[in-house]
């Protein structure tokens, strides 16, 4: 039977069809479902839509690998400002990571996912996760696991530690820090890398997936491979292997917000920042100059993706979502998807800036199957007016 649901918001004079795609969507979901959606067009809001029990436009989510856009922002940032080179070797701003063969990795190198340093031989504790500085230091002297440059595979859980190294040894100051000063206070933007505790009684812990008989049936024929590349990406080869789901649920992650995959928003605050980034927003110039949002969503890494064994596309750290998954965008895109449904990305081109979230945890923890659908009906209405 279907679900009657009632959609909450308010959507621009043309977006109408938007309002009911999202009511079409989700009408099959759980009935403790809960979700955001949000868009702008040329800084301006046009799409402030909301779903669920306890939810409303200011609730807050655990946006997993959606982080990882406010991330390479904050890279691009610090690029666009001459602090940082991206051919430049990552070892000339942090000594220590030259150590097994690794001294010829540029900047663009690691941020394409090509390094090859996805995890560790040993993997980390749940304390580690949630510190990136810590996972850093474990990363700076373990050898790659494919030679550098040759490969590409998803840098699930060190990307951002990795970045944020780079970051606090050229300005002292953590990956956070400046995301927080250049990014997020300006605009006051609900997206944050460290949840202030003030603002815990708004976050909704992430519930985990149900999934069907016949998806339950594939999970537990799957037999763990704990020295696979998937297995050590997402630190599952250790001791205490990562819980994914739960990741966001815990105090200490949402606290620190480790920039791989600890970032807590809301839809607001997701297409906000990439309105702010490529769009401009609140009557500002954008962050991020042309000739800056080309170089990074150009295409660097594209083809088989040796930890998640799928095709993927990325650009400089950020995902090419064009080329990834909606081939109706335009070139050069760029954003990125969460593992528990989230997803945020801009398209230059249409000046659409785009934020999802979601409170149940996708089936099989891909990405959630209501993506296409509401991204094409968004980039439909914006072309259309």
């Amino acid at each position: 039977m279907t679900r009657e649901i009632k959609v909450q918001g308010t959507t621009a004079a043309g977006y109408e069809a938007v309002r009911d795609e999202f009511t079409a969507v989700l009408s099959g979901e759980k009935p403790d479902h809960a979700s955001q959606l949000v868009a702008y067009v040329r800084g301006e809001q046009v799409v402030d839509l909301w779903v669920g029990p306890d939810t409303d436009g200011e609730t807050l989510f655990g946006v997993y690998s959606s982080t990882k856009g406010a991330a390479h922002l904050t890279m691009a940032l610090l690029v666009q400002d001459g602090i940082l080179d991206l051919d430049r070797e990552v070892a000339d701003y942090w000594p220590e990571f030259a150590a097994e063969g690794k001294g010829d990795i540029t900047l663009r190198t690691l941020l394409s996912h090509r390094a090859g340093i996805i995890g560790s031989d040993t993997g980390f504790t749940p304390e580690e996760i949630a510190d990136d500085h810590a996972i850093a230091t474990r990363l700076a002297t373990q050898r790659p696991y494919w030679r550098p440059g040759t490969a590409f595979g998803y840098h699930a859980l060190s990307i951002g530690a990795l970045a944020g190294e780079v970051v606090l040894r050229v300005t002292g100051r953590t990956l956070q820090d400046v995301y927080e000063e250049r990014v997020r206070a300006p605009y006051g933007l609900d997206f944050y890398l460290g949840l202030p505790e003030a603002l815990e009684p708004r976050f909704r812990s992430v519930l985990p997936m149900m999934p069907s008989p016949e998806e339950r049936a594939f999970l537990d024929a799957q037999p763990p491979q704990p020295g696979s590349l998937p297995s050590i990406a997402f630190n599952r080869n250790g001791a205490q292997p990562t819980d994914l789901e739960s990741l966001p649920n815990s105090r200490l992650v949402r606290a620190k917000s480790p920039a791989s995959a600890g970032g807590v928003a809301s839809a607001r605050g997701l297409a906000g920042m990439y309105a702010a980034a490529v769009g401009g927003l609140d009557g500002r110039e954008p962050l991020l100059k042309a000739n800056t949002v080309a170089e990074f969503g150009q295409i660097h890494s594209n083809g088989f993706d040796l930890v998640t064994r799928a095709h993927r596309s990325f650009g400089v750290g950020f995902q090419n979502v064009a080329e990834a998954w909606y081939p109706f965008l335009g070139a050069g895109s760029i954003g990125h998807r969460g593992a528990g449904g989230s997803q945020a990305f801009a398209d230059p081109r249409s000046g659409l800036a785009y934020g999802y979230t979601r409170r149940r945890f996708p089936s099989l923890g891909g990405p959630a199957p209501e993506d296409e659908r509401l991204v094409r009906a968004i980039h439909t209405a914006a072309l259309t007016r």
